[in-house]
């Protein structure tokens, strides 16, 4: 299979299921819409709590210590969120939704704008901050198939139906984010071999799932995480592993 595969077929999935999400959207009543993104949130807090329960990997507390990887974790959102905010990673992606929306739909009223921006913010983060985003793309880059993005594929694909059903074509946008992601995952894969010992892989995952709780509860309306200024925590976590394994 050609490397690159897998994250095409992840750009059609997702576009395949937003189409379809639209036009179910338009039929359906403003308070059916709330349910399907309310449904969506619970769905995705669990996605996270799975994810989230990498912090209890073997690989992990083998390779730091059974009390370290929850510091880990820790750090690295609090490092990559300060980080993230200081370099104004959510305003930027804001701003990068709008100037899409600019393009791709032209004017439209202010609430039409917001929708489509969070449909963009929202449906980037879900696709781009789960475990297989990161062990799929690396695995393909490797020349090990693209079984796990198949899979991703998938799941983004009806996650895109109901995401497009609430928040219109903005959901289609986030095809840019997959392919700039996972593109640059996979080309990382294929030019540096094995990147990721098991230890860093588990400590970005469980910090990938501390992400996706905010977007659940973004997505529930509870409060509005700045999850995209929280993105640079997924570097910090396997650098602060690679330091403790390094003075422990």
């Amino acid at each position: 299979m050609v490397v690159g595969t897998g994250t095409l077929v992840n750009v059609v999935t997702v576009l395949l299921g937003c189409g379809i999400g639209v036009l179910l959207g338009n039929r359906l009543p403003v308070r059916t819409r709330d349910l399907v993104t309310d449904g969506l949130g619970l769905v995705t807090l669990l996605i996270a709590a799975t994810s989230a329960m990498a912090v209890l990997s073997p690989d992990l507390s083998g390779a730091v210590g059974d009390a370290a990887p929850m510091l880990i974790v820790l750090g690295a959102v609090l490092v990559g969120g300060i980080a993230g905010s200081l370099l104004g990673l959510e305003q930027g992606v804001e701003r990068l939704g709008a100037s899409v929306q600019r393009r791709l739909v032209g004017s439209g009223t202010s609430a039409d704008r917001a929708r489509f921006v969070e449909g963009f913010v929202v449906a980037s983060l879900v696709f781009c901050t789960g475990p297989l985003t990161i062990l799929g793309s690396l695995q393909e880059g490797l020349g090990d198939g693209a079984d796990q993005l198949l899979l991703k594929s998938a799941l983004d694909g009806f996650a895109a139906i109901a995401f497009a059903a609430a928040f219109g074509w903005g959901v289609a946008a986030s095809v840019i984010t997959v392919v700039t992601v996972q593109g640059s995952l996979t080309l990382l894969g294929a030019v540096l071999g094995d990147v990721l010992p098991a230890a860093q892989l588990a400590a970005v995952t469980a910090t990938g799932g501390v992400l996706l709780v905010g977007v659940a509860l973004r997505l529930l309306r509870i409060r509005e995480i700045a999850v995209a200024d929280l993105l640079p925590a997924l570097l910090v976590a396997p650098l602060l592993t690679t330091l403790v394994v390094a003075v422990r």
